[in-house]
């Protein structure tokens, strides 16, 4: 009951105080529009926000998507090759510490104007890959010493000890650092499409900037509660997925 009604009077205290403040202190609509402004404008321009959003949301799943094929690939090919791993993960480092905002515009010219989609998925996947990558190899890492000598004297292959043993004491692994990538892609693609300004741009962040060239605060406003309600979504819907696996496994 309380994880529920504590964040809940944060929040009410959050907009009262906002607009506490707005009354007090005479703040311009321009800088800072009343919860009452941005409510409006968010009911009356729900549809093409929410379109918009969709259509962020569909790049985000989709890079999401590519970075746990990607990131569990290689985490594997790493566990099997020692030397594989020693010579390509200080790469995979690399494009983890790359600011997003400075790739962007290079992976926009490369795939082309006329592939906008292409360019904002790949540069989603960079900002979710690393995190599913670190994780899963450490995952797999985590593997038992004894329950690995009991497969041996069991005489388990390579595809027995990867499903019975290395995969399930990975997915913990895997399942928490989906909730890390899960909000990386969303910012990853909300990055991507402040880059790609009109250059054929559809999501959510494309409508924020436009409406920020035309001094549309509470348009604004509204596109952000989208992509933070977006956020927190994904986070506990993964926080949901991974507590329903481990309790299966647990029964």
């Amino acid at each position: 009951m309380r994880k529920v009604l504590y964040p809940l009077l944060a929040f009410v205290t959050l907009i009262s105080s906002w607009n506490i403040s707005i009354e007090v202190f005479d703040i311009s609509k321009f800088i800072l529009p009343s919860p009452n402004d941005v409510a409006k404008v968010l009911f009356a321009d729900f549809y093409s926000l929410s379109t918009a959003l969709l259509a962020t949301l569909k790049i985000t799943f989709i890079a999401l998507l590519a970075a746990v094929a990607s990131g569990v690939s290689l985490a594997l090919a790493f566990s099997v090759w020692r030397s594989f791993e020693l010579t390509f993960y200080p790469f995979a480092v690399i494009l983890q510490v790359t600011p997003i905002v400075s790739v962007a515009p290079l992976v926009l010219i490369w795939v082309g104007i006329d592939h906008v989609d292409r360019a904002l998925v790949i540069i989603a996947w960079l900002a979710a890959f690393f995190p599913i990558l670190a994780n899963m190899s450490a995952g797999l890492r985590a593997v038992d010493k004894t329950l690995s000598d009991l497969f041996t004297l069991y005489g388990a292959n390579r595809w027995q000890r990867f499903w019975q043993l290395s995969m399930p004491t990975a997915m913990p692994y895997l399942l928490a650092s989906l909730k890390v990538s899960g909000g990386l892609a969303l910012i990853g693609a909300v990055v991507a499409e402040f880059v790609a300004g009109s250059g054929g741009s559809s999501g959510l962040a494309w409508r924020i900037l436009e409406a920020g060239n035309r001094l549309q605060v509470e348009k604004m406003f509204a596109g952000l509660i989208l992509l933070s309600v977006s956020g927190v979504a994904i986070f506990y819907g993964f926080t949901m997925l991974e507590w329903t696996v481990l309790r299966r496994r647990r029964l």
